[in-house]
């Protein structure tokens, strides 16, 4: 015999499934997720010592063109090409036939004149006597008047000629203007040269020898007052990282802060010196200046890797009450190694996730397995 389910019944049963259904849905949703596993660290204050770096080109402290200040023919190179020179040591020679010639002539030109004037002072002295006596007319006593004057100026003349001479004789030779090394002569022997043509040789000091830098208009205060500062031994605020990555033994002074900011960078040229005995700094090596930035006070650090940058922003995630990260907006400073400082934004002692911050966002709640 057929069995009939009661249709009310039927709806009571399939009202009752769905319930139970969405019973345990809801269930399932109202179960949080399991919290995430970070790494953390405590804020706190340390050393705040750090190095900034600024691009620099090594320069001599005194440089001089060598240039010719007669013409002539090259007649003598008294050095070798790279040599390390003394003031005063004969470098070149000019051909000074034609100026000793010249000075010759200028001595013999001068005794003439000389010889005019003694003329001319015996005749002036005995026209003077006679005019006493009233036995000559005065126009002969002026004539003779004016030409002891005219005699006197002549033997100026000659001796200011002796001396022009005499200076273009002495600069057939020259002779190193300061200590230090000579490059590349650019003329060879009975090379032709003359005032103005290419200079013969540049000679520059190399100990000490000096890096110059640009640095911010911010920056002039700090390199003031190191220019003020007396280095101790081997101080490390200044130094010089060469091309290769090494660093120059010698630490480095400020010497000289230009006079004045370029309008059109903003910046300010500061030179400074480092002794250079075993001639190891070049003119011309490109390296960087490390200066150390000590603040004397404690700064609040943090590892940097904790920092998240957002449109040009930096926050971190703290871990708060109940375990839950709020992200933060920090305010940071100079980066120190693999810590960075933190200027506002953050409390010393306040937990900062180092490690998952990729896998949190703002009111997460996580597991930190290492402080």
């Amino acid at each position: 015999m057929k069995q009939f389910i009661n249709p009310a019944t039927l709806v009571i049963l399939l009202a009752f499934f769905i319930t139970a259904c969405g019973d345990k849905k809801d269930d399932q949703q109202q179960q949080a997720p399991p919290p995430t596993a970070v790494s953390a660290i405590k804020a706190t204050k340390g050393s705040a010592t750090y190095y900034d770096e600024f691009p620099a080109t090594v320069t001599a402290l005194l440089e001089v063109e060598i240039q010719p200040q007669v013409a002539g023919n090259i007649t003598g190179i008294f050095f070798q090409d790279g040599q390390q020179i003394r003031k005063g040591q004969k470098l070149y020679t000019i051909d000074a036939q034609q100026y000793r010639a010249g000075y010759d002539q200028a001595v013999a030109n001068l005794n003439v004149q000389k010889a005019n004037l003694n003329r001319a002072q015996k005749d002036a002295d005995r026209y003077n006597t006679l005019a006493q006596q009233d036995a000559i007319a005065r126009q002969v006593v002026d004539n003779a008047s004016a030409t002891l004057e005219a005699s006197r100026m002549q033997v100026e003349a000659a001796q200011a000629n002796i001396r022009q001479v005499a200076t273009s004789l002495k600069y057939t030779t020259i002779y190193a203007p300061l200590d230090g090394t000579i490059g590349i002569s650019q003329v060879r022997l009975g090379a032709a040269v003359a005032p103005g043509s290419v200079p013969l040789n540049t000679i520059s000091s190399d100990n000490p020898i000096a890096a110059d830098l640009q640095v911010d208009a911010a920056e002039i205060p700090r390199f003031l007052k190191l220019q003020n500062q007396k280095q101790v031994g081997r101080d490390s605020t200044l130094v010089l990282v060469m091309p290769d990555g090494s660093t120059y033994k010698y630490p480095g002074s400020v010497r000289i802060v230009d006079r004045a900011v370029d309008p059109q960078t903003g910046t300010l040229r500061v030179r400074v010196a480092f002794p250079n005995p075993d001639k190891e700094l070049k003119v011309g090596i490109n390296a960087n200046l490390r200066v150390k930035n000590n603040t004397g006070q404690q700064q609040l650090l943090i590892p940097y890797q904790a920092v998240t940058e957002q449109m040009s922003e930096y926050f971190v995630f703290v871990v708060g009450d109940s375990s839950k990260v709020t992200q933060k907006k920090v305010t940071l400073g100079a980066r120190i190694n693999d810590k960075v400082i933190v200027k506002d934004g953050l409390k010393e002692g306040e937990v900062v996730v180092t490690e998952g911050t990729q896998k949190i966002r703002e009111g997460a709640k996580v597991q930190v397995t290492s402080k």
